[in-house]
């Protein structure tokens, strides 16, 4: 049996229809605990009717390269996206990847060939929205809605009815409050236009995401750990309010198709974890002081002011490039036993990186910033390869790995409390004991392919 046993079944009457509902930066052990509590009364009694799991996701562990994981069902050596921000070939100057860089088919590109309708809503790192089967809105970075929508009829209702995209992330950063009434208003437009396409288009696969629980992370995780913060409250009822929804779209989903097929296919799944920030850590700042990055100006613009004599250098988030002799205009290291000798050596000394200043002694495993380190062809496999970083580092929690080229310190506690994790993201089927191991987001796409009853394509 493969990972997930029990999911094949025999001919239908009806054609199956799948609802996914994508719930970004959601970790399993919070939802374990807000069940378990009471906060989320509706998804306790969905979780019993089915099961929910931990799930691994991407390395490097960022919405851009977990959702394209996701919805290509390959790793970054074959979709092609490592970061939110990417190099272009051979130079140091950095682009922003959006649909038009994902080097293979989506999901929906795929149920499209095979005569199957997709309704797509608010998926990261899907605009510009391309021509699909079906309506496609996307989501985070979004910038024209016009642009972020398809068909046109679409972006004339969301136009209409006021629709956001996302919250201001830099009105966010000024006010608390902004943000709050934020994500307020932007949650209940998610969900009257996730309900609209619902009850006016035809579909066989429904993806709605909602993306506001990852900024309630990032800006207010430690609300939720300190119950005299002054947006506590919030933090809980934003999460009932989640909760709410969810039970409506599955009460509905199972009220107009539960009984056509048996079992009908209901997930809901993160793209990652997410856990409380101890400090920012800027591994270019250790790169200069280590005499490993330099760059031509005191205070660089960008990676194409890099000094000749430059051997290695980061990008956001965790990503290691070495500055290879006829990859990079300025490269110096050789390939070969120099190339791998820096790789191993720079990968020791991540692995010992600590900081005594983090609240606890140097003795004491919680100082070590970095719990794993990974060689890019450990990890990945497929034709973008060499477009990948030399070396990923997984931190340990609470240190978020930063790249920035402008900090002159090592840590700092920053605005935002809380960072992404990479094993604790969650995923439940509306079946008992289907999943038999912990699985990985790359394994979503063959989950509801078969649930579709399509064969993949190689």
């Amino acid at each position: 049996m493969g990972l997930f046993s029990g999911l094949t079944r025999g001919i239908r009457k009806h054609r199956p229809r799948v609802v996914m509902i994508g719930i970004d930066g959601v970790p399993y052990t919070l939802l374990k605990r807000f069940i378990d509590n009471g906060i989320m009364p509706n998804l306790g009694e969905i979780v019993d009717q089915g099961t929910m799991s931990q799930m691994d996701t991407s390395l490097p562990e960022v919405s851009s390269v977990a959702w394209t994981s996701f919805m290509t069902g390959k790793n970054p050596a074959e979709h092609g996206i490592y970061g939110f921000m990417d190099l272009q070939p051979n130079t140091y100057r950095m682009y922003f990847p959006n649909s038009g860089n994902v080097g293979c088919d989506t999901l929906w590109d795929m149920l499209g060939k095979n005569e199957r309708r997709s309704i797509v809503i608010n998926v990261p790192s899907t605009y510009p929205a391309g021509e699909i089967k079906g309506v496609l809105v996307s989501g985070f970075v979004s910038i024209d809605l016009r642009k972020a929508t398809y068909p046109e009829s679409a972006f004339d209702y969301l136009n209409g009815m006021g629709y956001r995209i996302d919250v201001d992330a830099i009105k966010a950063r000024q006010s608390l409050d902004h943000l709050i009434e934020d994500l307020d208003i932007t949650l209940t437009k998610r969900i009257e236009a996730i309900f609209h396409f619902w009850d006016t288009e035809e579909w066989d696969f429904f993806l709605g995401t909602i993306t506001c629980t990852d900024r309630l992370h990032h800006f207010l995780w430690d609300a939720l750990e300190d119950e005299n913060h002054r947006y506590h409250s919030f933090f809980i009822d934003f999460y009932k309010r989640l909760d709410g929804f969810i039970g409506d779209i599955y009460d509905r989903y199972m009220s107009q198709y539960g009984s056509r097929y048996s079992p009908p296919g209901f997930i809901l799944m993160s793209d990652h974890g997410f856990v409380g920030i101890k400090k920012e850590v800027y591994l270019n700042t250790w790169m200069r002081e280590n005499g490993y990055l330099g760059f031509s100006r005191e205070k660089p613009d960008s990676l194409e002011d890099i000094a000749e004599g430059t051997k290695a250098f980061v990008m956001d988030p965790s990503r290691i490039y070495i500055n290879l002799k006829g990859k990079y205009p300025k490269g110096c290291v050789e390939p070969g036993k120099e190339y791998e000798d820096l790789r191993d050596e720079l990968s020791e000394k991540m692995l010992s990186l600590k900081l005594c200043d983090s609240g606890s002694s140097g003795n004491d495993p919680d100082s070590y910033v970095v719990s794993a380190v990974y060689k890019k062809e450990d990890i990945y496999k497929g034709p973008y390869l060499d477009s990948a970083p030399d070396i990923v580092l997984l931190p340990h929690y609470g240190y978020d790995l930063k790249g920035s080229i402008r900090k002159d310190i090592l840590t700092e506690k920053g605005q935002l409390t809380g960072m992404h994790t990479q094993d604790d993201a969650v995923v439940f089927i509306n079946r008992k004991d289907v999943i038999n191991s912990k699985p990985n987001i790359v394994d979503l796409f063959s989950i509801i392919l078969r649930e579709l009853d399509i064969k993949r394509s190689a």
